[in-house]
């Protein structure tokens, strides 16, 4: 489905068989555009054979907004990680009063290769030069409604790796942070982190990575040009 979703700008015409033959028990009868302005929503009228046999006709909204990749810069030898800090409308129209949500540095890959787009997202949000980057997994974020696969992804990083202040391009106004992992799990406890993406990849990091054995008491500081 991701595939048919993710084809060319026809949307109208029917679906190639060929994109629909992955799983016999799903026939797309339809795809139709609802929207085509900041990203893409579509509209999906398909068939779907049930587990007893029968067949079922169902529409569905699906959000393209291509796939994207994030990432975990950590420092072994002090404990820490960097985040970073920004206005999210969604979340401000959804029951977050400031709006300002903490995350893992992330980008669109917009048909870039993971690897390249996050390294190149770290340098433009954070200021951090890495290139050894690790991937540790990809996920759906989002099923029900949106299409993106995100790639996460991890690196080892040094204060002498930061080449310039970050804080994003463009209309992006982005604050950098550097955190203890504990200081970063607390905040998770007490809801001040509540991204799924960093999430993720913090619970990663505690439990691979930075296990709490291994840990050195630091500070947490905000990192500034």
């Amino acid at each position: 489905m991701h595939d048919i979703l993710s084809s060319s700008h026809d949307y109208c015409n029917p679906v190639p068989e060929a994109l629909v033959a992955t799983n016999p028990a799903v026939e797309v009868l339809n795809t139709e555009v609802l929207s085509d302005n900041w990203y893409v929503l579509r509209k999906v009228t398909f068939r779907l054979r049930k587990r007893d046999g029968s067949w079922e006709t169902q529409s569905r909204e699906a959000y393209d907004r291509g796939n994207g990749a994030t990432i975990l810069p950590y420092d072994p030898s002090r404990g820490t990680v960097i985040l970073t800090r920004q206005f999210r409308l969604p979340t401000f129209v959804n029951g977050n009063a400031s709006g300002m949500l903490i995350e893992t540095c992330a980008g669109l890959l917009d048909r870039e290769d993971p690897r390249q787009c996050i390294t190149r997202e770290l340098r433009e949000e954070t200021g951090f030069e890495i290139h050894n980057v690790r991937k540790v997994m990809e996920a759906y974020m989002s099923p029900g409604s949106v299409t993106e696969i995100l790639h996460f992804f991890v690196a080892e990083y040094t204060p002498a790796q930061r080449a310039g202040e970050g804080g994003g391009v463009e209309e992006e106004d982005i604050e950098v942070l550097e955190l203890t992992i504990d200081e970063a799990e607390a905040k998770i406890a007490s809801g001040e982190i509540r991204d799924g993406k960093t999430i993720m990849l913090l619970q990663y990091a505690a439990l691979h990575i930075l296990p709490r054995g291994s840990r050195e008491p630091d500070l947490a500081r905000t990192c500034r040009g």
